[in-house]
């Protein structure tokens, strides 16, 4: 996703600032605040109206710490432990009390979902208690408990008052030098020659060697005006306050029944009850008012009917109760349901921070924190993958695309979140050209980074829609015989939705060695797994380099941070370098044969050699498939022989029909990305944000074998991972787990245990057809190092929605841990 900015001369008679904050909400007023207690002093906040007047006033301060990753849990856990000391650090009230969340569940499902983030949260240092029905009356004395299985209480929960925490934040940003402007509204924004971007206002023109856009609903339209594209799109927010009632005491938690897609807060003896209702209501930026502050939209009892009839059914006495005041207000969403921060793809020293999802005074805390440490140290310092900016394809920032998503989008809010829930709404974005082929085989299908994608197949004439499930999902008995056949027949996937760059120049070569651990300067047609690390020794990037020529590589990328991937190589090709990237996915399609008798297939379409000697694994060959010229890589991500074909889009359909003809006479079976996701599991191949992430080095993820620590000029990250390699015993490492039990099913997040303490989370996990009962991966922590002899004398437990497993553990995979499979 490069942006090319428009950039004008310098403009005489301006005000400089190191950094330079657009939006005096609660995003901008955390960052300003954590800036300036990092050390940054010259820092100012432009604000066109006043602080908090454009989504945060309306906010209803929810502080709730529990999430469905770690990762999140941690950064919520901040947000509370900030906004309790706020007022004592800044001399601001802010109105924040730890009343505690009580979580309803109506259903089963629910209850298993709440039990599996109840062991989260224990396992980031949070005190979580799942409670039943009826302590969860006495908590919450109006509540119907007939209607609910269970609950979890989370006493360090509560609320917080968002225009003062919001002003408590400014306050305290002031104190330590920050300078704030209100009523400065941004007529235009530009770059200079130099670098450097400036600001027009009412006053004048403002220079920032950094700028952030914090802006709300208005960043899109802001961030345009630099030709930076970001995907944002607003809905509208209900919620409404009633009269007194006696039951409503400043104690009493806040409920939160996503059963019935409603929160009920306490608010001045009344309640605030706010709507995520399942089916949003997008909102088009041209219907909102022009420059205007505090905005509120028209009711619409339509839209809140469903809701508030949920409400009333979880605590009865609001029939009987009058409503105060009926508020309706704008919202930004995101594709996918995750705030977005950091600096935008191509042009440096340009931030975001934005598109909180209607949680932006739950989320402040943390990435105002997290945004703050990225500027000043010039890279995260905590794992943010997931809510990088930089993750977006440009097709996102379609408007058709957003306002269809996030009607959806707003009610993920509170549904259930089933591992490998699919979205229903933007779909049939990118198609695959043999996409009706996987149709007429009965393909369900998924989608990744808009790219329509079989997941899996359904049997004749059977349904193909999803049926989830924490325990079986309905694709189970599908996808083991995918699985059966991947371990002993042979398989066919299609992975055209891989990304796929062509890195050229006459410096290429020598690019990509600063760039990769691994030494990519081999012989044309050898393929070289790598990755690209930080300063700190962090993974960056999970690839695959093919040398073409002396001077072309095809580097090739999942498809789910193929964005990423080329935003973080771009960021490094300055003007020293004779290199161009161009992004090549849609020229190939990509079929994956894979499995024992994936050589027989092949051979019946292919002249070329496809023996050992000739054709060796990780080294790729120009063959010929029927009346096609494709690029044959043998490679496999899931542990057998097989090959990794990169077709030309349009001969992608005949090369897909003569592989599948001829191989029905050796049991070729079509599979999809489930399968693909626990035959990897077996083998204990690394996913990249699951098992490998900023804050993972090489070492720690038992990659080390992938490093060449002796290629001249190094790499970035080396001096790190080396001093980590001679500092002894690695106190966390990678770990493969099998249950003893075969029923229970891994996915991922759930703690680990070793000696009934908690020393790590599952990071990847999947039900194994091939081994019986579930396999994973996880970190665990030891102060005096993971080592293989602590690994044997312990005790090993995983926790699965509040029981505990007894596992097996192992730094090898547990399915062919010598990989001599690969070599059949």
């Amino acid at each position: 996703m490069i942006t090319t900015s428009p950039i004008r001369p310098r403009e005489l008679s301006i005000r400089h600032h190191e950094v330079l904050i657009i939006g005096g909400g609660i995003a901008g007023s955390s960052l300003a605040f954590h800036l300036a207690k990092n050390g940054k002093k010259d820092v100012a906040v432009l604000e066109r109206h006043t602080l908090t007047s454009g989504t945060t006033w309306h906010a209803a301060g929810l502080i709730t710490q529990t999430r469905s990753t770690h990762t999140m849990t941690e950064m919520a856990k901040y947000t509370a432990e900030l906004y309790s000391s706020l007022e004592a650090e800044t001399g601001q009230a802010t109105g924040f009390k730890r009343n505690g969340t009580l979580g309803v569940a109506r259903t089963k499902e629910r209850l298993c979902e709440t039990v599996r983030t109840a062991s989260i949260a224990k396992s980031c240092g949070l005190e979580a208690h799942m409670i039943s029905p009826s302590e969860a009356k006495r908590l919450y004395p109006a509540l119907n408990e007939s209607i609910i299985e269970g609950a979890v209480f989370i006493p360090g929960d509560g609320q917080t008052n968002p225009v003062d925490t919001c002003m408590a934040l400014a306050m305290g940003a002031k104190q330590k030098g920050v300078k704030i402007f209100e009523n400065s509204e941004v007529q235009d924004l530009w770059r200079t020659p130099d670098g450097y971007y400036q600001v027009r206002t009412g006053e004048g023109v403002i220079e920032a060697e950094v700028l952030v856009l914090a802006c709300g609903l208005w960043t899109r339209d802001l961030a345009f005006k630099l030709s930076a594209r970001i995907p944002l799109y607003a809905a509208e927010h209900f919620y409404i306050f009633t009269e007194p009632m006696d039951f409503v005491t400043p104690t009493l938690p806040v409920l939160r029944d996503t059963d019935g897609y409603v929160y009920l807060k306490e608010d001045a003896g009344k309640l605030l009850v706010g709507a995520l209702e399942p089916w949003g209501k997008p909102l088009p930026m041209e219907k909102l008012p022009k420059d205007t502050p505090f905005i509120e939209l028209p009711e619409d009892w339509n839209q809140f009917e469903l809701p508030m009839t949920k409400a009333i059914e979880i605590v009865p006495e609001l029939a009987n109760t009058g409503i105060a005041k009926f508020f309706n207000g704008p919202e930004s969403f995101t594709p996918d349901l995750m705030f977005m921060i950091g600096e935008v793809p191509g042009m440096k020293n340009l931030f975001i921070s934005a598109g909180y999802n209607s949680g932006g005074i739950e989320a402040a805390a943390g990435t105002g924190r997290a945004l703050a440490e990225w500027i000043i140290a010039g890279q995260p310092q905590m794992d943010v993958t997931s809510v990088d900016v930089a993750r977006f394809h440009p097709f996102q920032i379609n408007k058709r695309y957003l306002h269809d998503r996030t009607a959806e989008v707003m009610g993920l809010h509170y549904k259930i979140h089933w591992p490998a829930y699919q979205p229903v709404t933007s779909r049939g974005v990118r198609k695959s050209p043999l996409h009706d082929r996987w149709a007429r085989l009965g393909a369900s299908f998924g989608e990744g980074m808009g790219w329509e994608r079989p997941n899996w197949f359904a049997g004749e004439g059977e349904s193909t829609e999803n049926v989830y499930s924490y325990d079986e999902p309905n694709w189970f008995k599908y996808t083991s015989e995918e699985c059966k056949a991947a371990r002993n027949a042979a398989i066919l996937v299609d992975q055209s939705s891989f990304g796929k760059h062509l890195v050229q120049g006459r410096d290429a070569c020598r690019f990509l060695q600063w760039l990769c651990a691994g030494n990519v300067d081999v012989p044309v047609g050898k393929l070289v797994y790598t990755h690209m690390l930080n300063e700190k020794g962090g993974i960056e990037t999970d690839i695959t380099v093919n040398r073409l020529s002396k001077t072309e590589f095809l580097i090739i990328s999942s498809s789910t941070v193929h964005p990423r991937d080329r935003a973080w190589i771009t960021r490094h090709i300055t003007e020293e370098w004779n290199v161009t990237l161009t992004d090549v996915t849609s020229a190939y399609a990509v079929l994956s044969l894979q499995g024992p008798k994936s050589r027989k297939v092949l051979s019946q379409v292919t002249d070329a050699d496809l023996g050992n000697a000739a054709f060796p694994f990780a080294t790729s060959q120009e063959i010929d498939i029927g009346y096609a010229r494709v690029i044959a890589n043998r490679l496999t991500f899931i542990g057998e022989l097989g090959w990794e074909l990169h077709i030309p889009t349009e001969m992608a359909q005949h090369v897909f029909d003569v592989i599948w003809e001829a191989g029905q006479a050796y049991g070729l079976k079509p599979a999809g990305y489930h399968a693909l996701e626990y035959l990897r599991c077996e083998r204990a191949y690394r996913e990249y944000q699951l098992d490998l992430t900023p804050l993972d080095t090489l070492l720690e993820a038992g990659l080390g074998f992938t490093i060449d620590w002796n290629k001249g000029g190094g790499f970035i990250g080396k001096a790190a991972v080396l001093s980590q390699k001679n500092s002894g015993p690695l106190e966390k490492r990678l770990v493969s787990f099998k249950l003893r039990d075969p029923n229970p099913v891994l996915f991922h997040e759930e703690p680990i245990r070793r000696n009934g303490e908690i020393v790590g989370y599952i990071s990847s996990g999947a039900k194994s057809f091939t081994l019986g009962p579930s396999v994973g991966m996880g970190y665990v922590n030891h102060p005096t190092g993971v080592t293989k002899e602590l690994i044997e004398s312990s005790r090993w437990e995983i926790e699965i929605a509040g029981k505990l497993y007894e596992a097996d553990a192992s730094l090898r995979a547990f399915f062919d841990p010598n990989g001599e499979r690969l070599g059949r």
